[in-house]
């Protein structure tokens, strides 16, 4: 059986470029996906952990947050590497 790669529909994340320009981020919020990724792969916080830490969050917007980063890796560890706190000093 062959997989074909389609779009992915992920409604609780938007990219604007009016904000955090252009990253991808939760919906209604300035909350970016790879700081999702940050707290769950980097500290280890569970998505539970991270509402707790985050509560205008809520696990779906988590867990889609999640779907999104395993459906364009590429795409947001560019983001991360692009945004890392050394980066930033760099500007």
């Amino acid at each position: 059986m062959t997989i074909t790669s389609t779009n992915v529909s992920h409604p609780h994340i938007i990219k604007d470029p009016n904000i955090c320009g252009g990253s991808p981020v939760i919906k209604g919020t300035r909350f970016p996906i790879r700081s999702v990724v940050y707290y769950v792969f980097q500290l280890g916080l569970t998505p539970e952990e991270l509402i707790e830490k985050f509560p205008s969050l809520s696990m779906t917007q988590v867990y889609d947050a999640l779907a999104y980063y395993y459906d364009n890796k590429e795409e947001v560890n560019q983001d991360i590497a692009e945004n890392t706190e050394e980066k930033a000093r760099s500007n």
